[in-house]
């Protein structure tokens, strides 16, 4: 299918490509589930499914009758924040006092590194403002329970990345804002108040409500706990197509060049942040990480927040590329390090994440 694709492709017939590349990227998620060392890559192939789907038949994920699918964003989102509000706890935090430094450390990386190298990138790429303020936007995100998953594959510290990644998100209501306003606000105009509230209506009050569930629940809802990571990943992988239908003609015009941006951005992210880390002394284990917690960033709630301006077919076109990107990424890396067991590693807590 890929070869048949890539001859309609050379031969100027683009438009019969498009369903044989849809066909071939969700043979290969199938492939990739039958192989054990491949299937960490079935979700970012549906995903690349999802995307091609979108660009050749934008008109179906549009709007629907008189419904733009757009509305479905901010709800997916809220989904997406209970599942991780359900599978927290207070005791999920204990890292805080068990490891203050590495903490620290994890969430200024977080908070300084992909927020100025999102800015810089978006000064270099002379794109329309609203899409250089979406670079700035992803930089500005905290980190998503995927980067957990990659810390538990790479033998990272899993109990701190759970940790880091759970301060961040409870930040970001009043962090992002702030970011957004110092470093965006010469391509976008900011509400700060605004967008405070809107983040905390995607983030607080579902994990918030999560937090509750769990407490009141407990192990009466063991049923939840495999089904959330599937429904969470369904949800992002619709929230990822509904934006790039939305945004099709501009990701077609620069798609190149922004995804180059973003590949840049992801990679330097784990670069500066495993040096960032090193270079303060922390072991191997949390310095692998804080380069994953800050090379990964929650893409879905960037397009969430792009949605809630009301800029998703512009603002949220960097947020829909970082995504399927930083799973490729994340994945190599984990995969890497996998191999490499720090020293240590046997003494640290093992027990595996729930899937993004």
């Amino acid at each position: 299918m890929f070869i048949w694709a890539v001859i309609n492709i050379s031969t100027g017939h683009l438009e019969q490509s498009g369903p044989l590349i849809i066909a071939f990227f969700a043979a290969l998620a199938l492939g990739f589930s039958g192989i054990k060392s491949l299937n960490n890559y079935v979700f970012t192939a549906m995903i690349f499914a999802g995307v091609t789907l979108a660009l050749y038949y934008p008109q179906y994920f549009i709007q629907v009758g008189g419904f733009k699918l757009t509305a479905l964003i901010i709800p997916l989102i809220q989904v997406i924040m209970f599942g991780m509000g359900t599978a927290m706890s207070i005791g999920d935090f204990a890292s805080i006092f068990k490891s203050p430094k590495g903490v620290l450390v994890g969430v200024s990386a977080q908070l300084a590194i992909m927020p100025i190298m999102g800015y810089l990138l978006a000064k270099w790429s002379s794109f329309p403002p609203e899409i250089a303020a979406g670079i700035v936007l992803i930089g500005c995100s905290p980190s998503g329970v995927a980067s957990n998953v990659m810390a538990y594959l790479a033998k990272a510290n899993l109990a701190l990345s759970i940790t880091i990644t759970s301060i961040a998100t409870l930040l970001a209501p009043f962090v992002t804002p702030l970011l957004m306003k110092y470093l965006a606000g010469e391509y976008i105009e900011i509400d700060v108040l605004a967008m405070m509230w809107s983040i905390t209506k995607m983030i607080l009050l579902p994990i918030g409500a999560g937090l509750l569930f769990n407490r009141a629940f407990g192990n009466k809802t063991k049923w939840l706990d495999r089904a959330m990571p599937m429904l969470s990943m369904l949800a992002i992988g619709i929230i990822i197509t509904i934006i790039t239908a939305a945004g099709r003609d501009s990701l077609l015009d620069i798609g190149g060049l922004l995804m180059f941006l973003v590949f840049i951005h992801n990679v330097f992210g784990y670069f500066l942040g495993y040096w960032y880390a090193r270079l303060l002394r922390l072991n191997e284990q949390d310095a692998r990480t804080i380069a994953l917690e800050v090379g990964m960033q929650n893409g879905g709630l960037a397009s969430g927040i792009a949605n809630s301006l009301g800029k998703i077919a512009t603002m949220g076109l960097a947020p829909a590329v970082f995504g399927p990107l930083m799973n490729i990424t994340g994945s190599i890396l984990a995969s890497y390090w996998h191999k490499r067991i720090p020293r240590g590693y046997d003494r640290l807590p093992v027990e595996k994440p729930a899937a993004p």
